[in-house]
């Protein structure tokens, strides 16, 4: 991180490109879950606090790439997705039935999955590429990511830009609270599945 926030200070209008390929891979299936591209958002908001970057054209920059990115996974899943599922789902648990439940489920629910795993850490990588597995229509898919993409870009972006050398705090704290979300929807769904079960029997 520290060395893509240095590289980004020195290379000028260069950081905006820095910046869009980083969103990208961030929201991109699977490489989302390595590559820190919610910090250096943050962090170009206070390289703009700083006058080394334009505020607007860092906003501009990371809501492309985002949903570029966020494209990219979806693309991935619609194309190989659903075979690979198929194939190996059922060594992971997951069968033919279950997936066509979770069909099902984006079919209902799939825009609000979208527009609000924006905002769950490593769901932003991951839920495009369901969505594009479980053959969500794309122009759906395009409308509600890009309506989740872009206050998300502007929520950090200005974040970093407001706390100015304290946006590393920022990070930290909503590395936390990120944890905590993801932690009680796994509970709750751990909850719901042995309420289930049980009913079965």
């Amino acid at each position: 991180m520290e060395y893509l926030f240095g590289l980004v200070s020195r290379l000028g209008h260069w950081g905006y490109v820095i910046i869009f390929v980083a969103a990208a891979l961030e929201c991109a299936a699977f490489a989302g879950l390595v590559v820190p591209g919610e910090s250096l958002v943050l962090a170009s908001g206070f390289l703009a606090h700083v006058g080394l970057l334009n505020l607007d054209a860092v906003i501009a920059a990371a809501a492309g790439g985002a949903i570029v990115g966020d494209n990219i996974g979806y693309r991935l899943g619609e194309r190989l997705g659903r075979p690979w599922l198929l194939r190996y789902g059922p060594r992971l648990g997951l069968t033919p039935e279950d997936l066509a439940k979770a069909e099902g489920f984006f079919a209902r629910h799939g825009p609000k999955a979208v527009l609000l795993g924006r905002f769950v850490g490593f769901a932003r990588a991951l839920v495009p590429f369901v969505a594009g597995a479980t053959r969500m229509p794309y122009r759906r898919f395009l409308v509600y990511n890009a309506a989740g993409a872009v206050p998300w870009t502007v929520c950090f972006v200005l974040l970093g830009y407001s706390l100015g050398a304290s946006w590393r705090m920022a990070e930290t704290w909503i590395g936390h609270t990120s944890t905590i979300v993801v932690g009680a929807t796994i509970l709750v769904v751990a909850l719901v599945w042995l309420w289930r079960r049980r009913a079965r029997r």
